[in-house]
């Protein structure tokens, strides 16, 4: 296989495997959530170009205290693409349709959203309402704050598998992993798969105000979990923390040291401590 090896793609295949796989509508075909483990429910909306394997490092480790609940985004991974136009309020509400349908009649559940899927999270958490118990926003834009230019590179016409991974590993650097060290087999497979495979263009809404709008309208507690050298943020987080706790003064805002943009991969296990923190308390 090359660059990737056939354990890699094993490893993902099997926490894929682990899960319950569930479909419910969106546009003309369905959504596809993955469901593992047991307890309270933990709803994870992944990145923009990516899919529920932005979660691949903490999907099991959550289950052992929660219900993971983990959808492709509209769009995205395995999902069919939604009717358009698209907006946030409009993508929230495909969301918030399957969690009707999953989530325990009469059970509140916790909201994480990465990045793109933070933004979209801030209207699923406000529709959600008093079926929510906690929103968490995990490195996300959307909230017109000043953010650090991320030049990424496109994989060029005809580029055989040396000069794709390449340009996969430049964009992993320049954009999600800080440590340069940590962009391994595992992270650029994630990469190609993810790529490969978007249909939603999602930079539009994380340069939009969507989150700081929805923000507002949220009855749940809010958190924050940021990596410290997060490209989009570095050297503003302290702005993104005032902000939360300008709209709840008791929000909590964790920075993860030494890590990139996708905290959650790269600091899997401070960032699962955090996460099963924030989930419970």
């Amino acid at each position: 296989m090359g660059v990737i090896s056939e354990a890699t793609v094993s490893l993902v295949e099997g926490i894929a495997a682990e899960a319950t796989r569930v479909e419910t509508p969106c546009g003309d075909g369905a959504l596809v959530w993955r469901v593992w483990g047991s307890g309270a429910p933990l709803v994870l909306l992944h990145g923009g170009y990516g899919s529920w394997m932005h979660w691949v490092r903490n999907v099991l480790p959550l289950s052992r205290r929660f219900t993971v609940i983990a959808p492709d985004l509209p769009g995205l991974g395995e999902s069919a693409t939604p009717p358009e136009p698209w907006t946030a309020d409009g993508l929230a509400g495909i969301i918030v349709q399957g969690l009707e349908r999953l989530l325990p009649k009469g059970e509140a559940t916790h909201l994480a959203g990465f990045s793109f899927g933070g933004v979209i999270g801030g209207s699923v958490a406000a529709q959600l309402g008093d079926r929510l118990r906690g929103f968490t926003v995990v490195g996300s834009n959307g909230l017109g704050l000043e953010r650090s230019p991320t030049p990424l590179e496109r994989v060029p016409a005809g580029a055989g598998e040396e000069e794709e991974f390449a340009t996969h590993r430049y964009n992993l650097n320049q954009l999600m992993i800080h440590d340069p060290d940590e962009i391994d087999e595992l992270a650029l497979y994630l990469q190609k798969t993810n790529h490969a495979r978007a249909r939603m263009r999602s930079r539009r809404f994380s340069r939009s105000g969507a989150l700081i709008e929805a923000l507002p309208r949220i009855k749940a507690r809010l958190d924050g979990i940021w990596g410290e050298r997060d490209a989009t943020a570095y050297p503003h987080l302290e702005q993104r923390a005032q902000l939360l706790r300008s709209i709840q003064p008791g929000a909590r805002f964790a920075v993860v040291p030494g890590a990139g943009h996708w905290v959650q991969f790269e600091a899997a296990d401070r960032f699962n401590a955090l996460m099963t923190e924030f989930a419970t308390g």
